[in-house]
């Protein structure tokens, strides 16, 4: 049984005085995030040595991450951040002359950023088309004419909240003998994902939006016998088969996804994402999708009826948890807003609203009428 939206909000103690809609930038904090943060103050004062407790939390959080996405635990390294979980898979390829990582303008810079460092050793970067702002599968199709090594594709944009044809551009990248990498942050956690329906090879999150986590910690799902030519030049004692052994001679990784990861994890964010991952395994994670789709529909229809201008998809099935309204000076009306307690995110000429399965339908008419507010100069 999945708990109800109304349930789960009651695990927030900040909804009760804030309307909030910024998880594309960092979720909303939870009792139980609250408590995980004391138990960790605790290991600090109760334990000598609190290694062993804090090992045994990162590998808690692997196994609930792993069973998020339908993955096998030992597919997943817990990583510091989605770029290094990036670096750790392009690093892997001996790049040829003029093969290509394909990619977005959607893509989060950061992982985009990665693609490009590429170029120094040999790869090429093309970008899809996209239609209208949006990204379609043939653009992908187009830009995947000539050698291709890599195809990244985010689950969903940061920018604007279109989820992507991931499962469509997977198969063509897959046709023409290329990997697949998948930047997951701006929807796992509402947005129902199964590693092996997508198709993917890679694919990355970190635990503070939708996971409703803290900053710091990230995951990099490598599906099981895909071509490494390279073993990761980025490496630590956490990428060794016996951690502990602490043996500065020898160079050995795991054949699990463990060969990925590199120095101390960052235990604190590791309490963070249990404590979130854990919440949301309490949900089903169809219903969770459903609640969001109604919510984001809702504000659709609420903004395009007063006259604003959207930049997310019309279509429900394009939408991921987040809405986008173009204005000229975003960071006023967000600031407009919060004095109203109600949080948003700003970015790039866009007001990002985006929603989880703790909010509401009261939430979604506080922002309309506040936006409409705004607008009137009242």
């Amino acid at each position: 049984m999945s708990l109800s939206s109304e349930s789960f909000r009651c695990r927030f103690p900040v909804l009760e005085r804030t309307v909030y809609l910024a998880s594309c930038s960092l979720g909303a904090m939870s009792d139980a995030l609250t408590a995980a943060l004391t138990e960790f103050q605790s290991t600090m004062f109760e334990h000598g040595s609190p290694w062993e407790w804090w090992t045994s939390r990162v590998d808690e959080a692997r196994r609930h991450f792993a069973a998020l996405i339908q993955a096998d635990v030992d597919d997943v390294a817990v990583v510091s951040s989605a770029s290094e979980g990036a670096y750790q898979v392009a690093s892997g390829f001996r790049w040829k002359r003029a093969e290509a990582v394909v990619t977005t303008e959607l893509e989060f810079p950061s992982i985009a950023h990665v693609w490009l460092a590429q170029r120094a050793n040999g790869a090429t970067v093309r970008y899809a088309e996209t239609e209208g702002g949006f990204a379609i599968a043939e653009g992908y199709e187009k830009a995947m004419d000539g050698p291709v090594r890599l195809v990244s594709v985010p689950l969903v944009s940061y920018l604007h909240g279109q989820r992507l044809p991931v499962e469509r551009i997977a198969e063509l990248a897959r046709d023409r003998g290329a990997q697949v990498f998948v930047d997951a942050y701006q929807g796992l956690g509402v947005e129902p994902v199964d590693v092996r329906k997508l198709g993917c090879d890679y694919l990355v999150s970190g635990t503070h939006k939708y996971l409703l986590g803290l900053p710091g910690l990230a995951f990099l799902y490598v599906r099981r016998g895909v071509n490494r030519e390279l073993d990761p030049q980025l490496t630590g004692w956490f990428g060794r088969v016996d951690p502990f052994e602490f043996n500065p001679r020898e160079l050995d990784f795991p054949s699990t996804a463990r060969r990925y990861e590199v120095g101390t994890p960052p235990v604190v964010a590791a309490y963070g994402a249990v404590a979130g991952l854990k919440l949301l395994a309490t949900l089903d994670a169809e219903v969770a999708r459903a609640h969001v789709r109604g919510l984001t529909s809702h504000l659709r229809v609420g903004l395009a009826g007063m006259g604003e201008r959207l930049a997310s998809p019309a279509s429900e099935d394009d939408c991921g948890p987040m809405v986008a309204v173009h204005d000229p000076a975003p960071d006023r009306l967000a600031r407009f807003l919060a004095a109203r307690k109600i949080v948003t995110s700003p970015r790039s000429g866009l007001l990002r609203i985006a929603v989880h399965y703790y909010n509401n339908d009261a939430d979604v008419e506080a922002v309309v009428e506040a936006i409409h507010e705004y607008r009137s100069g009242r």
